[in-house]
């Protein structure tokens, strides 16, 4: 029997008037327990344990180059010190670079690669009626009708690269459903940065564990490095809110 129950499940609680204040003032906001606890703790386990992870990456312009799992598996120690070189030079010349390991959800599902039904599920419950009657809610942009999702893993010298989302394709509201396996220490880097216009960080969400950050683009932000020392357990579902589908 095919399992129809969805993956992910809005906790009943959350109070969407407060939440659409916060988001209307500062055109971002993070959502704790976004997630019933049972729901949030499903989908850990399939990133966690069942997920399939490719590789991300871009220096400048090299890239963006995006690697399913067997490509990735099957890197060299020369491929990687080429990334890391074309890395360490982007970011010492100020230009815009990132790496992280990811699957990519959307394309696995329209493309035919699906790692399973489950996974199928991280794409079709962002776009169920409950998420985005939610997300248009606390937005107040109604004319949100899709997303696109991905499945990210920034774990030991990974980082997203100061930066705003700009495209032609319908992004209103970039997200991050944050699913970190333990309480996350600061000193493990990772957190999502905003910027003002003097370049000084103006607020930092924590990875937390069922958690759905949320903000209007294009803005200016990052993601921190994360040292050889963190764990790799900054799980996350990443995209854009959108006015169309592709």
């Amino acid at each position: 029997m095919i399992d129809t129950e969805p993956l992910l499940v809005l906790n009943p609680a959350l109070d969407r008037a407060a939440l659409a204040a916060e988001f209307a003032r500062d055109g971002r906001v993070q959502i704790r327990d976004v997630l019933t606890a049972e729901s949030a703790a499903a989908v850990l386990e399939l990133l966690s344990q069942q997920t399939p992870w490719g590789l991300s990456w871009q220096a400048g312009t090299d890239g963006p180059h995006k690697l399913r799992q067997p490509a990735a598996a099957a890197l060299n120690s020369a491929d990687w010190q080429y990334i890391y070189g074309k890395l360490g030079a982007a970011q010492a010349q100020g230009v815009f670079a990132f790496i992280y390991s990811q699957y990519q959800a959307y394309d696995a599902h329209r493309e035919g690669w699906s790692a399973g039904p489950q996974h199928d599920r991280l794409y079709t419950d962002i776009n169920s009626p409950e998420i985005l009657g939610m997300v248009r809610e606390v937005t107040a942009l109604p004319q949100i009708v899709w997303a696109d999702t991905q499945a990210t893993l920034f774990g030991p010298q990974q980082f997203l690269s100061l930066h705003q989302d700009i495209s032609d394709q319908g992004w209103l509201v970039a997200y991050v459903f944050s699913f970190a396996a333990q309480e996350w220490s600061p000193d493990w880097g990772g957190y999502l940065n905003f910027y003002d216009d003097d370049g000084d960080i103006i607020r930092g969400y924590r990875p937390r564990f069922n958690s759905l950050n949320m903000f209007r683009v294009p803005r200016d932000h990052s993601v921190s490095f994360v040292p050889g020392f963190a764990p790799p357990d900054r799980f996350a579902l990443t995209g854009w809110f959108r006015d169309r589908q592709l």
